[in-house]
Parts: structure tokens; C-alpha cells; sequence
């Protein structure tokens, strides 16, 4: 059995959100302040502790306006039923899918409400709600809901809360809504078991003090290897522990407390009368637990007899070697529980702290694994259904996963924020986008976009204007207009081609990402011949374009070549396609020259820093085209205007498509130009 979707309503920003869980592992990503810790702490508020709690600030902010429209139909003495109604509710719903053949389903039969036999899902819905018969009590001293009264309700509201709700668990019939039943909360805890690894995980350098949070994983070990039902391999070794520690007891018994007993005081020395020496000895117990909390070390073995401590290991292997312990420590409490989760859910948060690229991609592929390796070597092969939820802002990690496990969460930009949840598998499910599908998955695994986590977006033709890029940004800011700043918006800038742009369309658009797709005019000409050919030529002389990007932008159906023509006659309105524009050369003001590529777009710019000279502006192009880099100088053509000689123009089809990037800005989470490094064949003209 495996949870296959998970709904939740009114908690923080997740006001109503829905998405997907895979059978092993669900990777989370999106920018910071996406909500994807909601997801981890609205389980971590019902399943970790004995009594499920939440406060005020749990609720969404829309929740708390409803709390108050309750009031006011209270107030205006409205059927209880109507007041009741309105009054929200944390909810999460749980959809959970069973193998119908199954023998004996456990604890997941108290659940299972439906009398059809076709049906294999279960549907579990937690509510924190008020309780029933409460509504009167919980709007008890407010007759009116003027602004006084209602500022009074606000301060109340948090105490009120906390009093008047609790939680409710439902299992409701797939197929039939009025069909439910009330479960007890304990056969939930049953029901579902959760494990948290937190981001926080107190691993870092220390100089003065050892912080042994390695070692400490070791008594809750033991602790579980104590019960009655635990594995007899675990008792085993909880009793040779125990022996050791009985042996050393007997001799505290004896011989140490004898000779602690000579350190305690006589109380007749105090001369009071009536105060009779009671005869004060010590006993002194060892308690295994507290030693393997609170005094145990880990250590590491560095040869020739020598163990350095925890902290003197690398952040980076204590990190792993930590969330190693973690999952078996989850595996040996589900191990030992009498009557073992039917589900299993793990929550780690941000697994690439400390850890190098290739450790994190690594750790992506051999989570699974792990599990199963638990439940082959230590549960004689019994299966620990578990299901792993990862929360990242790795592009190592995210770009790993496979696109059918990613979850991205997506920030509204109202002023309200929500978050939407938006499922990658699904929206290539389509077999006419499998190209699409199979060309991103290698390309972000090859590159390490960070696309998931940006603001917005650049994608670029070639290696120089990549590197070029952050002085592009830093000159178009420094026009003065009203346009905001895009060097504090988190810009990733990725190298594609032209060839490939049409690849990221979709992915763009499920992203919701504001992109600017800056390529090359790439002017030929129709020669007729033996064959019809297309040789490169400067703009003026060209008839087509042999950008593919290009033609796919604007109408993917052209067999062949674009006319050159019909691009340059493109408005800047028609180069934008929803949250994406497209920028390619286009002539200097008051000038016609236009150049084909960037390097001699960017002399026609700056005419005078390259003795560029002509007596027309045919005459310039020309010259320009003849003048200009060719491909195995062109890095070195941008690393000189990049570093070294920075005093020049930007061309102005960038400047307008930087301009338009710019608008419709997020708050940034730093001023940072973001790059990956993408080598490309350079596009010949067929």
C-alpha cells in the first residue's frame, strides 16, 4: 500500500493545495518561501508528538478573515448550522491505494468504508476544527462586531482557538461523500508512521566544545532495541549491553559507594538537639540510557591506535553518516512497533547541506536503496513500505531525479501570496512531448540549471554573451527610467543555442518563469544551383534565417528556412509569448545596419571603439560582418569587454529585451546573476 496524493487546506500559505506522492521518492523544489517546509511541518504538528497541535499563525490569512465573518453572522443571531459553516478548518486529505488481494490488511481495514469491491482506495481526512457544540461558547462575550469589539476578538482569537478546536479524522468512502466514518486519532498514529530530518541538524564546526549529535543517535537505538517487541537480533544486543552494565553495578554497589560513603558529613557535628544522625549512605545507579546519551562518543579511526572525535570529521560525511543513522534508526522503531505502520512517510529537508555535487547526486540514487537494503539484510526480506519526501534547493539533486518525482511549488504573485503545487510528470505525460521530455532531463542532469529555484530567466545562444551577461545587466540598470533593477532578482543565465530554444518552451511555461531568449538574426541566402543551398551572409543580403529557434518561436510549421523578412518585421509586442520574449538583432537607432550575430551587433553599437567606418549604412554592415570574430576567438573577444575594457554600448536589441525582463519583478532572495556552463557545437548553415 502507498499514499498516492495528499490535499491540505488553510495551513500557512498551502491554502488549498494538492499533489502527488510516488512510490519511493518525491523530490520538492522551488524557490525559498514556496511553502514546501508547510508540507513537512503540517505532519510533523499531527504525527510526532502524543497530541497534535496548532496555533493562530497556522491558519492561512483567508481562514482568518472567514473566523471573522463568523463572528458577524453570530452576532447577527444567523442559524448555527450557517455560523459553523463558515468557520474554517486546517484539513488534510489522504488518498492511500491497497493491492485489493491482499490478505489481511491491518490496520488500514479500520479505514476502509466502501462495499465496492472494484474500489483499492482509502481516503482519510484530518480536520482541525472547532468542536462540535462550541460555536457559542467560542463566540461567547462579543454581542456586536464594530471595530472595538472585533480588535478585542483578534487578541482572544489565538487562546480561543487552542480551547474550542481539536482534531477530527475521517474515512470517507472514494466513491460516495455522505459515506464516512469517525476514526479515533490513536488508529491514525497506527495507520501512518513519519520520520523528520530536519535542515537544522546541529552538525556545525565547533572549536572549544564537541557537539556529539552522532553519538546521541545511539540511545534512542538502544531504547528501541529494548522492547518486548523488538527483533531478537536487537535484544541481543540490548542484553549484552545490559550484562556489561549489571556487572559494573555490582561492583558500584560495593567497593565505590563504600568509599563514597566516608565523603558524607555526620549531622551530629551540628550539635542540635533532637537532630539524631539517620546514618547517610549513597547508592549510586548507572543508567545505560543516560550514558549513551550523554556520554557517548563517536569516533573516528585515523590509524596507528588514533581516534579523532566527531567534529574533527568533515561536515560533509557527518552529514551523510547522520541521515544514515536517522533512517535506521526509523527502520528499528517501525521494526519494533507491536503493530508496525502500514505506511511509512520520511521527510528530509535539504539532504545537500555541507555535501559536494557529486555526494548529492549519489545520495539521490541510493536513498532507495538504502531502505531496501535495511529490509533485506535485518527483516529477512519483509518489504518497509516506506515513501521518502524530499524538500531541496539542490540543482544537483533536483536535476537527478527523475521528471515523473518532481513537485515544483509555485508562489502566486498576489498580494496575497498562495502557493500552487504543480506536478513536472504530469505535464510531459503527453507522447508528442517525450523529444521535449528526454532532451530536458539530459540537458538539466548535464548542466545543473537552477531554473527550479530562479526568478527569472536568460537563455543565451553562445558562450559570449554568457559571459557578458552580468555587465549587460549592470549597464541597462544604470539607465536612469523607472525600470526595476534586475541585478537584485535572482537571474539564471543558461547557455542553450539557438537550435534547442523550442526544447524549454514547455518547461518555461510550467515553470511560470519570466524568460528572455536572446539569440542570433542568423541571415542566409536562397542560392539556386545544382541544390538549393543557404550560405551565411551579412542582413542586408539575406533572404531567410537559418535560426531554428526562430522559426519555431513564431510558427514551427514553416518547412525549411524563415523568411528573413517576416522576422524583422516582427514588433516587440509579437516577440512576446506569454511570460517569454525573444530578442535578436535589430538596427542601432536612426541607423538600418543590422548586424547577424551578436559580435557584429556589438561593433555597429560601439562604431567608433572598433575604427568601424563606412559611407553608408550598407557600407558598415558590411565591414562589420567582415570584421568580426571568428568562432575560436569569441570567447577571448568577451573576456577582453568583459573584464578588461568594459567602457561601451550595449545593442539595443538587448537593452530592449533586458528592459522587458526587468518588469513584473520578485523580490529577490539575493542580487546575484546565477550562470551554468554549457559548451555547444556551433550551428553551420546547411
Amino acid at each position: 500500500m502507498r499514499i498516492t496524493k495528499l490535499q491540505i487546506k488553510n495551513f500557512r500559505l498551502l491554502k488549498d493545495v494538492s499533489l502527488s506522492l510516488e512510490d519511493s521518492t518525491t523530490v520538492i523544489v522551488g524557490r525559498n518561501n514556496s511553502g514546501k517546509t508547510s508540507l513537512t511541518e503540517i505532519f510533523r504538528r499531527l504525527l510526532s508528538g502524543m497530541k497534535p497541535f496548532f496555533s493562530l499563525h497556522d491558519f492561512n490569512v483567508t481562514a482568518i478573515e472567514r473566523i471573522k465573518e463568523a463572528l458577524r453572522l453570530h452576532v447577527a443571531n444567523a442559524d448555527l448550522s450557517e455560523v459553523r459553516n463558515k468557520m474554517p478548518a486546517i484539513e488534510i486529505s489522504i488518498t492511500i491505494d491497497y493491492d485489493p488481494a491482499m490478505i489481511e490488511l491491518g490496520i488500514l481495514g479500520e479505514f476502509v468504508v466502501d462495499l465496492n469491491p472494484e474500489c483499492h482506495e482509502v481516503l482519510v481526512l484530518v480536520k482541525y476544527e472547532i468542536a462540535e457544540g462550541n460555536i457559542g461558547d467560542f463566540f461567547e462575550g462579543f454581542a456586536d462586531a464594530g471595530e472595538e469589539a472585533l480588535a478585542r476578538f483578534m487578541k482572544e482569537l489565538k487562546d480561543r482557538i487552542l480551547r474550542y478546536f481539536h482534531i477530527r479524522v475521517i474515512s470517507q468512502d472514494p466513491n460516495d461523500e455522505q459515506n464516512i466514518k469517525v476514526i479515533d486519532y490513536g488508529k491514525f498514529r497506527q495507520l501512518v508512521g513519519t520520520g523528520f530530518i530536519n535542515a537544522q541538524r546541529g552538525l556545525d564546526d565547533v572549536t572549544h566544545t564537541e557537539k556529539d549529535v552522532l553519538g546521541k543517535v545511539l540511545a534512542k537505538l538502544f531504547k528501541t532495541a529494548n522492547t518486548d517487541t523488538a527483533p531478537e537480533d536487537m535484544k541481543e544486543k540490548s542484553e549484552a549491553l545490559k550484562a556489561v552494565v549489571d556487572e559494573i553495578q555490582a561492583k558500584v554497589d560495593t567497593d565505590f559507594n563504600q568509599r563514597l560513603d566516608a565523603l558524607l558529613p555526620a549531622l551530629r557535628i551540628f550539635g542540635y538537639p533532637g537532630l539524631s544522625d539517620p546514618n547517610l549512605s549513597t547508592e549510586t545507579t548507572i543508567d545505560i540510557g543516560n550514558i549513551l546519551d550523554s556520554h557517548t562518543r563517536i569516533r573516528y579511526g585515523q590509524g596507528n591506535g588514533l581516534y579523532l572525535p566527531e567534529t574533527y570529521n568533515g561536515l560533509g560525511s557527518r552529514n551523510l553518516i547522520y541521515i544514515l543513522f536517522q533512517l535506521f534508526e526509523f527502520f528499528r522503531d517501525w521494526q519494533a512497533n507491536p503493530t508496525p505502520n502500514g505506511l511509512y512517510l520520511i521527510f528530509i529537508e535539504e539532504p545537500e547541506a555541507h555535501l559536494h555535487p557529486q555526494m548529492q547526486q549519489v545520495f539521490i540514487k541510493q536513498i532507495n536503496q538504502i531502505a531496501q537494503e535495511f529490509a533485506r539484510t535485518m527483516n529477512d526480506g519483509i518489504p518497509w513500505h516506506v515513501q521518502f519526501v524530499i524538500t531541496t534547493h539542490s540543482t544537483h539533486i533536483a536535476n537527478e531525479a527523475k521528471f515523473d518525482a518532481i513537485r515544483y511549488f509555485l508562489t502566486t504573485r498576489s498580494e496575497q501570496k498562495e502557493i500552487r503545487v504543480k506536478d513536472l510528470g504530469a505535464e510531459f505525460m503527453d507522447p508528442g512531448l517525450a523529444q521535449d521530455k528526454q532532451f530536458l532531463h539530459k540537458y538539466l542532469t548535464l548542466t545543473k540549471c537552477d531554473l527550479y529555484f530562479a526568478d527569472k530567466a536568460i537563455l543565451v545562444e553562445g558562450p559570449t554573451e554568457r559571459i557578458l551577461m552580468p555587465v549587460f545587466i549592470q549597464k541597462t540598470d544604470a539607465v536612469d527610467d523607472d525600470s526595476p533593477v534586475l541585478a537584485s532578482q535572482y537571474i539564471s543565465v543558461i547557455e542553450v543555442g539557438g537550435a534547442y530554444v523550442h526544447h524549454f518552451r514547455r518547461f518555461l511555461d510550467f515553470l511560470e518563469l519570466r524568460t528572455l531568449v536572446i539569440t542570433d538574426l542568423d541571415a542566409v541566402v536562397r542560392t539556386a544551383g545544382d541544390r538549393i543551398t543557404y550560405p551565411e551572409c551579412r542582413t542586408a543580403l539575406g533572404t531567410h534565417t537559418s535560426n531554428a529557434g526562430i522559426k519555431n518561436w513564431f510558427d514551427p510549421t514553416i518547412e525549411g528556412h524563415m523568411p528573413l523578412a517576416d522576422c524583422r518585421n516582427k514588433t516587440a509586442e509579437e516577440k512576446v509569448s506569454g511570460s517569454r520574449r525573444i530578442a535578436y538583432q535589430i538596427p542601432e537607432t536612426g541607423s538600418t545596419c543590422c548586424g547577424r550575430s551578436f559580435e557584429d551587433a556589438f561593433m555597429l553599437a560601439n562604431q567608433e571603439k572598433f575604427g568601424l567606418t563606412g559611407e553608408s549604412d550598407d557600407e558598415l554592415e558590411g565591414n562589420a560582418f567582415a570584421m568580426r570574430p571568428k568562432n575560436n576567438e569569441k570567447t577571448n573577444f568577451a573576456i577582453l569587454h568583459g573584464v578588461d575594457d568594459t567602457e561601451w554600448n550595449v545593442p539595443v536589441y538587448l537593452a530592449e529585451g533586458l528592459k522587458w525582463l526587468s518588469l513584473n519583478a520578485v523580490p529577490p532572495a539575493a542580487p546575484v546573476v546565477a550562470e551554468v556552463v554549457n559548451v555547444q557545437e556551433e550551428e553551420t548553415a546547411a
